[in-house]
């Protein structure tokens, strides 16, 4: 491979890296020679992935128990990682999700958003991104490289209904990755980048009741958001992979504070 590209035995982080989107991330690093470090609350999602792992190269999975959002975690798993590993090459913010309580129904308008739960998943989307990137880029800096990946959304770009808070907090990841970027780049090492995803509609975990019926048809909303995507179909978790991979790599050494669209053309396209 063309060392510009090359990510073999360097050591990448990852948060939320056992759902759909950062699983097949995970899985990808790992296939090519990459070593994974996996952050997250559940011990059990986290050892049923590493398992996974460990079958595709065996040694290169790693895991840590602990809550991204929490500062103080995360300050003693930075601890850990710097006595563990020899470098930390990069890291990829994929913690993030929406909840029942801060998505609005049928029939429902902004005044019957759950307020509460709209906090939780800004915290969970903006702060599960902000604490990991802060605690974590100090080893970056303290080493004088490597690159932060942010997981944005189509839903920071424009009004996508029902899910308020999550576009909130997807929006202030953007401007998050910008700020950073220059703050990194500006102040300590032009070798230290960060830099956004902006995914376009892929069917998960999470999201599959909603744009997948239970006989396998699509629903409203799935017809309604293929119909304003140009390539007229869902994205394939691993389609996300190249992208990761260019902007964790030197390929992209002279790409910070961008945001990155894969979306199958639904953020270029008027509905028009």
């Amino acid at each position: 491979m063309n060392e510009l590209f090359a990510i073999k035995n360097k050591c990448y982080v990852l948060s939320g890296g056992t759902g759909t989107l950062g699983g097949s991330i995970g899985d990808y690093l790992v296939k090519n020679g990459a070593h994974v470090i996996l952050l997250g609350r559940s011990l059990d999602k986290l050892r049923e992935k590493q398992k996974n792992l460990e079958t595709i190269n065996p040694g290169h999975a790693h895991t840590f128990v602990v809550d991204v959002m929490n500062q103080g975690e995360m300050e003693l798993v930075k601890d850990q990682i710097r006595d563990r590993f020899t470098t930390l090459d990069g890291l990829i913010n994929l913690a993030g999700g929406n909840i029942p309580g801060a998505t609005l129904q049928s029939g429902q308008s902004i005044f019957d958003i759950g307020i509460e739960d709209t906090r939780r998943v800004m915290d969970l989307n903006l702060f599960g991104t902000v604490v990991p990137s802060i605690v974590l880029g100090q080893l970056m800096v303290d080493q004088g490289s490597g690159s932060i990946v942010n997981i944005s959304s189509m839903a920071s770009k424009q009004a996508i209904s029902r899910v308020l808070g999550y576009s909130m907090a997807k929006a202030g990841v953007d401007i998050f990755t910008k700020w950073m970027a220059h703050e990194l780049a500006s102040k300590f090492n032009d070798k230290i980048r960060v830099n956004a995803i902006a995914p376009g509609f892929f069917v998960g975990i999470q999201n599959r009741g909603v744009l997948i019926n239970q006989d396998g048809s699509y629903t409203d909303r799935s017809r309604k958001i293929l119909a304003n995507t140009p390539m007229g179909r869902f994205g394939e978790a691993s389609e996300l992979n190249g992208m990761v991979h260019y902007l964790l790599s030197d390929a992209s050494s002279f790409v910070t504070g961008s945001v990155f669209d894969v979306d199958g053309g639904f953020n270029s396209f008027s509905g028009v």
